[in-house]
C-alpha cells in the first residue's frame, strides 16, 4: 500500500472509529470516491486499523481497565455484585457477547452485501444520524453509569450488532442506545467505549492471528506500522474530545454531518457520479 494512503486511512480509521459517524462507511466511501486501489493484502490493513485503535482505547482507558480488572477479582473474591463498580465489568460482558458472536458468524456475509453499494450505506449514514439525533432530544439523559442494569447492558449489546453495517456507526448506535434508556450523554458515550474495548481486541487478536500464520506480505510492513500509529494517535484525540463534548453539548454536529454527507453522496450517485 502507498504510505500516504495508509496514513491518511490509519487517520480516518482513529477518528471515526470513535466519532459516532461510521468508520466501516468512511473506511469505503473515502478511497472509492478518491479512486484508490484496494489495499494490497486487506488484512494486514485490517491488522494495523484495529490495534491502533485498540492502543489509542486501551491507553485512554487505562485506569478503568486497572479498577476493572481489581473489581473482577474482588467480586469473585467476595463472592458478590453489591456494588455498581462489582457489576460493571459483568454488564461488560452482558453487553459485548451479541455483537461478537453475530460479527464472528455474519461479517464476511454483511461485507459482500454492502461493500460495494454506496447507496445503501450513505441511505444508513443518514437513517442512523436521524435516529442519534432524536433519541438525543427526547432522551430524559438522568442516569449515570451506576444504575445500569443487566438488561439495559444487554439490549445496547444487541442493538451494537446493528454496527455490523457499514453506516450505522458502532459508536453511534451504543449511544443512542444509551441515551433512549434515559442515561447521559456522558454516560452513554463512556460505557460505549467501555464495551468497544473487548470488541475491538477480539478483533485486533484474531486478525493478528491471522497475519501471523500467513505473514506480512512484502513491503507492507512500514505502511501498516504507519497506519498503526497513525490510528493509534487520531483515535486517542477522538476519545478525549468526545467525552468532553458530550459533557455541554449536543450530539446535532454529528447528526448534521452524517446528514449532510449521506445526502450529498445520494444526490452524487442520482446525477451520475462515478470515481
Amino acid at each position: 500500500m502507498d504510505l500516504l494512503h495508509a496514513l491518511l486511512l490509519g487517520a480516518l480509521q482513529g477518528f471515526t472509529e470513535v466519532l459516532p459517524i461510521s468508520s466501516s462507511a468512511h473506511l469505503l466511501l473515502f478511497p472509492w470516491l478518491l479512486g484508490w486501489p484496494n489495499p494490497d493484502d486487506k488484512l494486514a490493513f485490517d491488522v494495523a486499523l484495529h490495534l491502533g485503535t485498540f492502543i489509542a482505547l486501551t491507553f485512554y482507558f487505562r485506569r478503568d481497565i486497572v479498577e476493572l480488572v481489581f473489581n473482577t477479582f474482588d467480586a469473585l473474591a467476595s463472592r458478590s455484585l453489591d456494588t455498581p463498580a462489582k457489576r460493571l465489568p459483568l454488564l461488560i460482558v452482558a453487553a459485548t457477547v451479541p455483537a461478537a458472536v453475530v460479527g464472528k458468524l455474519f461479517e464476511h456475509q454483511v461485507e459482500a452485501i454492502f461493500r460495494s453499494n454506496p447507496l445503501l450505506i450513505a441511505s444508513f449514514l443518514i437513517a442512523f444520524g436521524l435516529l442519534l439525533g432524536l433519541v438525543d432530544m427526547l432522551g430524559r439523559k438522568r442516569r449515570t453509569l451506576d444504575e445500569i442494569t443487566s438488561g439495559n447492558a444487554l439490549m445496547i449489546g444487541l442493538l451494537q450488532c446493528l454496527a455490523l453495517i457499514p453506516g450505522v456507526s458502532r459508536s453511534g448506535i451504543t449511544i443512542s442506545a444509551g441515551l433512549m434508556l434515559g442515561f447521559t450523554r456522558e454516560t452513554s458515550a463512556r460505557f460505549s467505549f467501555l464495551i468497544s474495548l473487548p470488541i475491538v481486541a477480539g478483533a485486533a487478536l484474531l486478525k493478528t492471528v491471522d497475519i501471523f500464520k500467513h505473514g506480512i506480505p512484502a513491503g507492507e510492513g512500514l505502511p501498516m506500522l504507519i497506519g498503526i500509529v497513525a490510528s493509534a494517535v487520531t483515535g486517542y484525540i477522538s476519545v478525549a474530545f468526545l467525552l468532553r463534548f458530550v459533557q455541554k453539548q449536543s450530539l446535532a454536529p454529528f447528526v448534521w454531518y452524517r446528514v449532510l454527507v449521506g445526502a450529498g453522496l445520494i444526490i452524487a450517485l442520482l446525477a451520475g457520479f462515478k470515481p
